[in-house]
Parts: C-alpha cells; structure tokens; sequence
C-alpha cells in the first residue's frame, strides 16, 4: 500500500487541531513564510541566469553592505507576509524601524522578524545560504506595534525556524513541542516531513569557530579552543575537527543533523559591542530551534532564550550546539574569563595565544 508522504501544510493544520481554540490565522501565516522561502528558493537557485547577484550598491542599517538578493529576499518576505491579515508589523535586518502592514490590509495579532538571507556574502560562490524566522506575539490592544512591541525574550517566541537552500531546499520548524524538517519538492511544489523529530547529539567532536579572530578572544573561548585543537594528547583526549561556512544558517543545520558546537563569541574588536550576531532575528530563532532538538544556546554568560532584548538590531556573543559541549563553554566563561588560565598546554606555546 502506497504511503503518502506529509506536507508542511498538513503538519501544521495538524497541529492546529491539538490547540483549543485555534483559529487558523497562525495556520495561515505560517503558509505565508513557506510561500515567500519557497520564492527565496527558487530566486536563489537561478544564480547567474539573472541580474540577481553582486552587491546592491547600499548599505543596510547595520553599515554592512547589501547584496542584490538581500534586497530581493527582504521585498519577497515583505510582500508575501503583508496582506492576508496575521501580522500587525514585522522586523528585518534589512530595515531600521519597524514595518507596519500597510493601512488597506488587515491587521493581525502577530509580530514576524526575520533575517532574509542570511550568509549572503556567499552567494557568489554557490555555498549554502538561508532564511531565518521568528514569530511573536502581539499584546492585546496594540493596534501600531512600535520597536518595543518586538523586544521580547527568546522564551515567548511562538515558533521559530529556517529555510536553507541548498543542494536541496529544506524548512526547519519549531511550534515549541521538538523541531521537524521538511524538504522541498519541486516536482510538486511542496515542502514534505523528512526529518521529523530532530535531536542534537549531547556530545561531538566537531567544533566551528572563525579563527581569523583569535587573536580577540577572550580566555575562555581561547582555553576551548586550544583543548579541542589538542586532540587526544590533550586534556579533552580526542580529536576535534573544525568548520566554518560563514553562514549561521549552514552552520545550525549541520550541527542539528550530526551534532558540534558553534561560537561567535563577543570579542575585544569592539568594547562597546558585546557581540556581533543579532539577538532577535538570529540568535533567539536558532537558539529555540536548537534547544527545542535537546541541545543548549547560550551567550557563554546565559541561557540566549532568557535574555530580553534592548534594541532591534542588538548584537550578541553567541554560542550553540551539542549541550555538554556548550555547557563546558558557559563553565569556563564562568570559572577562566577573568584571569589568564594556567595550564601546561596553554602556556606560551597554544596555538591561539600569543609567547609571552
């Protein structure tokens, strides 16, 4: 007997029915952020068939320079979210303020924020690059949401995810009860459950950190580093292998399919800054999807879903993946971060850490 495979629609319509009360509006918006990664999707994979690569020419809020496709992303999630009546306002990268859904749409009881491309920079070169989502809610009675409105806790996301295109395109989701991934296809045109239930495993030997950057780390992200770089002669006895994409998105899926650790630590470059990932719409959806799968998000001085955002475009230290290995992470900022650690391996010869 053939067995149908489960679309994304079905799952959530599913999971609309085991919530009382449920009205279909949150359904329907969640229809509308797979339609407008379904158009990333496809915007993406055309690479150079159109005048869609390079740079932009602006810069977005931030000073960083835009790419064609960060521009194109924006627009898509902004025109795809805008209309069918489940948002009051959404918060990009792209943008400074908060976007008010135009006055001839409805307004729902929904926040959305999300990054729309994220790892663009890669675009060029054909690596992996991603969407990341986050939904809130809307207080009751806010008819304009204001920047306030978003500035809530990871912990009181509704659901939160991302879509990853790739050599295949696949939407990663939590509704707060595990996280499932779907993988589009494009015979069809549906993203179908191909990877329900995901865990990440509680431990790893695999560790991605942009070593370009060591020389700003603080003590303790040094003294890790150098463990795990140690391999089995060292105080960790195994060996570590290390990655970087460049792309959080890329990152996050590979750690939540076979386990690691990631670190964007906050660093020395900039004193004022404590980090350089954006809390709202990068580290708190992947810190609940994460932790949703079993492992642990942290800012190496607490848990990233209990921190309340001060800003829209705040920056943060962020480090995820595998919980023993994050919770070592968190034990040495807490134990080694103020003084300079003393350990044979870690004196004047650590790979990571200038002679003396």
């Amino acid at each position: 007997m053939w067995l149908r495979e489960k679309t994304l629609t079905e799952f959530i319509i599913e999971e609309q029915r085991k919530a009382p009360g449920a009205t279909g509006g949150f359904t329907a918006l969640l229809n509308d952020i797979r339609l407008a990664c379904k158009r990333i999707a496809y915007l993406v994979g055309k690479g150079a068939l159109t005048d869609a690569l390079g740079r932009a020419g602006s810069d977005n809020v931030q000073g960083e320079a835009q790419m064609k496709l960060d521009v194109l992303a924006n627009d898509i999630f902004l025109r795809t979210n805008e209309w069918g009546g489940h948002l009051a306002a959404m918060v990009s990268e792209e943008l400074e303020q908060p976007y008010l859904i135009p006055a001839q749409y409805p307004r729902g009881r929904y926040l959305l924020v999300f990054d729309p491309l994220d790892g663009s920079s890669n675009i060029d070169v054909n690596v992996s690059v991603g969407s990341i989502f986050s939904v809130l809610r809307c207080a009751d009675g806010v008819v304009e949401p204001t920047a306030a409105d978003f500035l809530q806790p990871g912990v009181q996301q509704v659901c939160a995810g991302y879509a990853i295109y790739g050599p295949t395109t696949m939407l990663v989701l939590t509704l707060g009860r595990g996280v499932h991934g779907f993988t589009l296809d494009r015979e069809i045109g549906e993203f179908v459950l191909t990877h329900p239930g995901l865990r990440v495993p509680e431990d790893t030997s695999e560790f991605a950190i942009n070593a370009s950057n060591s020389r700003f780390w603080e003590p303790a992200v040094k003294r890790y580093v150098d463990e795990c770089l140690a391999g089995k002669a060292g105080p960790r006895g195994k060996d570590f292998n290390m990655r970087w994409v460049a792309s959080l998105v890329a990152e996050a899926h590979r750690i939540l399919l076979r386990g690691g650790v990631f670190m964007y630590p906050r660093d020395s470059r900039d004193p004022a800054s404590p980090g350089r990932l954006r809390l709202l719409y990068e580290a708190n959806p992947i810190g609940l999807v994460i932790e949703q799968a079993g492992g642990r998000a942290s800012s190496g001085l607490a848990p990233i879903l209990e921190i309340k955002p001060d800003s829209l475009h705040q920056r943060i230290g962020f480090m995820f993946g595998s919980r023993h290995e994050v919770e070592r992470l968190e034990r040495y900022h807490r134990d080694f971060n103020q003084r300079e650690y003393d350990a044979p391996l870690f004196g004047s010869r650590g790979l990571f850490r200038a002679p003396a």
